[in-house]
């Protein structure tokens, strides 16, 4: 087999093998999605792969490198990732469910403001530029070819839309709305509570 097309292949199975992973950015789309805000959810799926692209290029320029090596920046960047989850899980645990809102309500011109919490969520978390890095160190050799390296940022963004798109379908799907109209309170608090603990986890983590 071509060694290109290894390479390609390879480094795309590693990158869907971290996005279908659990973390902070399915715990927003699953909480949008579930609760019926489906424009709010895609808007976040693509900012989410639009700053996983971002990162991926600054990793693939060297740029990301340059960052990391600047401490009090990396470390300012993930405290505030920090607080910024943290502030989305407490919204999240006061939010009332089903009980105060509608999806009309919840889903009316808010594509806008979902591409804005997908890439925020992104952006601040540094762990992204460090897998970035690692991933291509490992993965994909410094003489590989821009149109290749070209085809693995665009099916790095093809992966995130795909994944998180399905996510969105299924979760805003009847039964699952139905199950959210039930349970809705319940369903806000442990999502909120799983995204304040990933805000905590990297605040402590830059705690001396």
């Amino acid at each position: 087999m071509d060694p290109v097309l290894i390479t390609i292949l390879t480094t795309l199975g590693l990158y869907a093998a971290v996005v279908i992973s659990p973390g902070p950015n399915f715990a927003l789309i699953s909480r949008l999605a579930v609760s019926g805000a489906r424009r709010t959810a895609f808007g976040a799926t693509f900012g989410l792969a639009l700053a996983a692209t971002f990162y991926a290029i600054l990793s693939m320029t060297g740029l990301a490198l340059l960052l990391t090596r600047v401490a009090w920046l990396a470390g300012f960047v993930q405290i505030v990732g920090g607080i910024y989850l943290i502030y989305l899980g407490v919204m999240a645990w006061h939010a009332n469910g089903a009980a105060t809102t509608t999806h009309q309500q919840v889903d009316a011109g808010s594509l806008t403001r979902g591409l804005r919490m997908g890439a925020l969520v992104n952006l601040s978390n540094p762990k992204g530029i460090a897998f970035f890095i690692g991933l291509y160190a490992v993965a994909v050799p410094p003489e590989t070819a821009l149109w290749a390296k070209t085809i693995i940022l665009c099916g790095g963004f093809m992966l995130e839309i795909v994944w998180y798109g399905l996510t969105v379908m299924l979760l805003s799907s009847r039964p699952a709305r139905a199950a959210y109209e039930k349970f809705g309170r319940w369903i806000e608090r442990s999502i909120g509570a799983l995204l304040a603990a990933f805000g905590l986890k990297l605040i402590v983590e830059k705690l001396p």
